[in-house]
């Protein structure tokens, strides 16, 4: 049984002297920042105290306006960013997809992307193989396979990285945005693809703009504000409290 657990995360992002932002002197973003002995802001405080627990099923909506700190607890979440203190505690298998693009290697074949693509993602080389064919036939790319990456059309990139990423369902599955690509179609079938996989996937992390998709994917929600959970609980009405604002 999946279980995800972020254990009062806390994380810094460290400032370079001569960065610290306008609005770190603005009486209301204090507490925002870490100082040194002299005032002078060393650190912005990017998440605080960030504590909720999944447990298989769950799927969490996370909501906020943009700065307020959700790509960087899906980040953290995902084992990209080490908090500086909590614990992220993770019961199966993880995969964080944030962008379709990093790792793809221009100058392999879309075959070989194929096997670099599903090695990020968890899976064995013999998993890779029985999934090989599959990943060709829903990109629609079985005349190009063999042909170098950087040969392809953006709309051919696009359709092999979807099928790829979505051809393996891990037990955590956290996204930063619904994935979609290629023409109408093509979105019809990526569009069935995602809803797939997040039903194989026992817990599931959404950022996203997008109400409707929300309340339909997800059973609960997080609303950041500066970094700090300002509300959590089902996604009716944490989204009800949100549009609210």
């Amino acid at each position: 049984m999946a279980t995800l657990r972020a254990d009062h995360i806390d994380l810094i992002y460290p400032l370079r002297a001569g960065s610290t932002p306008k609005f770190a002197n603005r009486r209301a973003e204090a507490d925002r920042f870490v100082r040194d002995p002299s005032g002078r802001a060393t650190g912005l405080k990017a998440l605080s105290d960030i504590d909720f627990r999944l447990t298989d099923g769950e799927r969490l909506a996370l909501v906020g306006r943009n700065g307020s700190g959700k790509s960087t607890l899906l980040r953290v979440l995902g084992g990209v960013l080490p908090p500086d203190s909590g614990q992220v505690y993770a019961d199966g298998s993880m995969r964080g997809i944030f962008n379709l693009q990093v790792g793809a290697q221009a100058a392999a074949t879309g075959r070989e992307n194929i096997v670099l693509s599903g090695l990020v993602a968890g899976a064995s080389r013999a998993e890779i193989a029985e999934r090989e064919a599959e990943i060709v036939d829903f990109a629609e790319l079985d005349d190009f396979i063999d042909m170098p990456f950087a040969s392809y059309s953006a709309g051919m990139k696009m359709r092999l990285l979807f099928a790829t990423a979505t051809a393996f369902a891990p037990d955590i599955l956290i996204l930063d945005e619904w994935l979609s690509a290629g023409d109408a179609p093509f979105r019809e079938k990526a569009k069935k693809r995602m809803s797939e996989m997040v039903a194989q996937s026992g817990v599931l992390v959404l950022a996203s703009h997008q109400r409707s998709l929300l309340r339909d994917v997800c059973t609960k929600a997080l609303w950041l504000h500066d970094g700090r959970m300002r509300m959590y609980g089902p996604v009716d009405d944490v989204l009800e409290a949100y549009d609210v604002g």
